[in-house]
C-alpha cells in the first residue's frame, strides 16, 4: 500500500490551505481529529507505518483529480423532514426501463410455468406419493424431494437467522467464530466425502477447506479493522429511527418464501413433464406433452428466474437500507438528525424510479450464477463418475466464472449506494463510483476490510450444511428416482443454491451498512471526522494507514 500513500501525497502536494469550495465544508475543514485518550495523537505500534494526517484537503471540483463533485444533500432542518427532501432528485426519471420490464416478463413466465405445471402435478398426486415414502414414480423428483426442499429451507431459514443474531450478540468475537467454523466445517464435509470414497466432492472441499484456512489466517491482522467497522454499522442498526434489522427479517421472510416456492416448481416440472424411463408410465404424459428436452428448458428458465428475482431482492434490500446508512452518515451530525422515513423513502426510489436499474445490474449477477450453477452440476457428475481430470477441469472453470462474478458484484454493491441516494442509472453510477473509488483510495480500504468476505463465508457455512443434510437424506430415505444416485448432484446443487441465496439475503443489510459507509466517505470524507468522531477515532486507531487512504 506504500503506493497509496505517495499518490495521496501527489494529490495535495498541489493545494493550497484554502477551504475546499465544496458544500457544506465546516470552519476546522482539513485539521486533523482531535487527539484523545484512545488514539494518543495516533501514535499507533504495530505493523503499521506511524502516519501524520495530511494538512491540506482536496478540492472536490478539481477536474483533473475527482470527475464529480461532493454528494448535493439538504441536512434535515427539522425532524419532520425527510428521504425525499433531504436527498433530492433533480431530474426524476424511471432508469434503464428495459431492464425492469424484462424483469417482469420473466416473472409472469415463471407464475405461468409454475401454475401449470403445479396442476399437472396436482391432478396426479398420488402417483408420487403423499411423503416420504409411497409413491409409484421412479424416474424423476416426487413428493420426496418437496419434503427435502422443505427442510432445507427450514435449515437455511433458521440458521441464517441465528447467524444474524450472533452477529448482533457477539460483534467483537462475530468475525472469529466464522472464520473458525468455516474451516471446522468445510473440514469436516471434506473427511466426510473421503470416507464416503467420493472422491470428486471430497478432492472438491477438501481444497476449499485449505483454502478457507490460508485465508483466515492471513486475515488476522485485519480482524480489528473489520470489528471496528462492524460494531458501527451494529450500533447504526439498532438506532430508534433505522428498521435494518426489521429490513433484514422481512427480507428474509420474501427470500424464504420465494425458495419455497421455486422448490416446488422446480419438482413439479420433473414429475409433470419427465418421460418414464422404466416400465411405469408418467401418467401426465397421456397428453403426449412430454419429453426430456421439455424438462431441460423448464429448469433452465426457472432456475434463471430463481436466480434474477431473488437477487432483485437481494440487491432491493441493499439498496433500501444504503438509503437508511447513507442518511445516518450524512445527517445523522445536524440539527436535524436523521431524515424522517429513511428507509421508507428509500425502498420507494429503489422500486420505482431505479427499479430498472437494480433490475439490470441484479440481470448480470443472474447470467453469471446460471453459468456458475452449471459447471457446479457437471463438476459434480463428473465426481460420481469417477473423473478426476472432469472435476478438475469444471473446477477451474467455476473459478474463472467466480472471479468475473466478484468483480461484477464489486461494482455493483458501491454503485446501488449511489443509486439509493442520488437516483442515477445503473451505467451512470458505475462509473461514477468507480471513479470516486479510485481516486479516493476507497479500493484500498474494500481491500483491508474483512466484512464482506466474513459474511461470504458465513453464507457458505449455510449452504454447506444445506448441501450436506440433502445428501444424508437421499442417502437414507433411496427414493426410488435416485437409484445410482442420478439426481444426487442436482439436488446437492440446488440445496447448496437454497442455503446461499436465503443466507445472502439475510446478512445483506450488514454488508450494505459496511458499503455505504464506505461510498460515503469516499463522497465526503471530512464529515466522517467532524460529525462522527467516535467512530473517526476507532478507526485510526486500529487502522492509522485510513488518514492517507481516503485523503481526509
Amino acid at each position: 500500500m506504500s503506493h497509496l500513500g505517495g499518490q495521496a501525497a501527489s494529490y495535495y502536494s498541489d493545494y493550497n490551505n484554502a477551504p475546499p469550495q465544496g458544500h457544506g465544508a465546516p470552519q476546522n475543514y482539513g485539521q486533523p481529529p482531535p487527539s484523545g485518550p484512545q488514539n494518543n495523537g495516533y501514535q499507533q505500534s504495530g505493523n503499521y507505518q506511524e502516519m501524520q494526517p495530511p494538512q491540506q484537503p482536496m478540492d472536490y471540483q478539481d477536474p483533473n483529480k475527482y470527475s464529480q463533485p461532493a454528494p448535493n444533500y439538504q441536512p434535515p432542518q427539522d425532524s419532520k423532514q425527510g428521504f425525499e427532501q433531504t436527498f433530492q432528485i433533480q431530474k426524476p426519471k424511471f432508469h434503464d426501463w428495459w431492464a425492469g420490464l424484462l424483469l417482469i416478463a420473466t416473472f409472469l413466465g415463471f407464475v405461468a410455468v409454475s401454475g401449470l405445471s403445479l396442476y399437472r402435478y396436482s391432478k396426479y398426486h398420488k402417483f408420487n406419493g403423499g411423503g416420504v415414502y409411497g409413491g409409484s414414480n421412479d424416474f424423476s423428483l416426487d413428493t420426496n424431494t418437496i419434503l427435502l426442499f422443505v427442510i432445507v429451507l427450514g435449515i437455511a431459514f433458521v440458521f441464517s437467522a441465528l447467524y444474524l443474531m450472533l452477529a448482533r450478540m457477539f460483534t467483537k468475537l462475530f468475525v472469529w467464530i466464522t472464520g473458525i467454523l468455516n474451516c471446522v466445517f468445510a473440514v469436516a464435509t471434506a473427511v466426510y466425502y473421503l470416507y464416503l470414497k467420493l472422491w470428486g466432492a471430497g478432492i472438491v472441499f477438501a481444497i476449499f477447506a485449505v483454502f478457507a484456512i490460508i485465508c483466515f489466517i492471513s486475515w488476522i491482522p485485519r480482524i480489528p479493522f473489520a470489528v471496528v467497522m462492524l460494531q458501527q454499522t451494529m450500533d447504526v442498526a439498532r438506532m430508534p429511527r433505522v428498521h435494518v434489522l426489521m429490513i433484514s427479517l422481512m427480507g428474509g421472510i420474501v427470500a424464504a418464501a420465494f425458495a419455497a416456492w421455486w422448490s416446488v416448481t422446480l419438482v413439479a416440472i420433473y414429475t409433470a413433464y419427465m418421460p418414464s424411463s422404466s416400465g411405469v408410465n408418467n401418467p401426465s404424459c397421456s397428453d403426449a406433452g412430454c419429453s426430456s428436452g421439455k424438462v431441460i428448458g423448464l429448469v433452465v428458465f426457472v432456475t434463471f428466474a430463481g436466480y434474477w428475482i431473488s437477487e432483485w431482492i437481494k440487491n432491493t434490500i441493499h439498496t433500501s437500507v444504503a438509503g437508511v446508512y447513507g442518511s445516518w452518515y450524512f445527517c445523522a451530525g445536524k440539527p436535524g438528525g436523521i431524515p424522517k422515513g429513511s428507509s421508507w423513502g428509500a425502498f420507494k426510489r429503489a422500486t420505482t424510479y431505479s427499479f430498472g436499474s437494480v433490475s439490470l445490474g441484479s440481470l448480470f449477477i443472474a447470467l453469471l450464477n446460471m453459468i456458475r450453477q452449471a459447471l457446479s452440476v457437471l463438476r459434480s457428475q463428473a465426481g460420481q463418475d469417477g473423473s478426476l481430470m472432469g472435476t478438475i477441469l469444471f473446477c477451474v472453470l467455476g473459478c474463472i466464472v467466480s472471479l468475473v462474478q466478484w468483480a461484477v458484484e464489486f461494482i455493483n454493491k458501491y454503485a446501488f449506494c449511489h443509486i439509493a441516494l442520488y437516483g442515477k442509472g445503473y451505467f451512470e453510477a458505475a462509473k461514477d463510483t468507480w471513479t470516486m473509488i479510485k481516486n479516493r483510495g476507497i479500493d484500498a480500504l474494500v481491500n483491508d476490510c474483512l466484512v464482506g468476505p466474513v459474511l461470504s463465508m458465513g453464507a457458505l457455512f449455510v449452504a454447506y450444511l444445506c448441501t450436506l443434510f440433502s445428501y444424508l437424506y437421499l442417502e437414507y430415505t433411496k427414493p426410488a428416482y435416485n437409484e445410482g444416485r442420478t439426481f444426487t448432484p442436482v439436488i446437492m446443487a440446488f440445496s447448496f443454491l437454497i442455503g446461499l441465496q436465503v443466507c445472502q439475503i439475510f446478512t445483506e443489510p450488514i454488508a450494505s451498512g459496511v458499503n455505504t459507509i464506505f461510498v460515503a466517505m469516499g463522497w465526503d470524507p471530512q464529515v466522517a471526522v467532524t460529525d462522527h468522531p467516535e467512530f473517526w477515532n476507532k478507526l485510526v486507531q486500529v487502522y492509522p494507514h485510513v488518514q492517507n487512504v481516503i485523503h481526509a
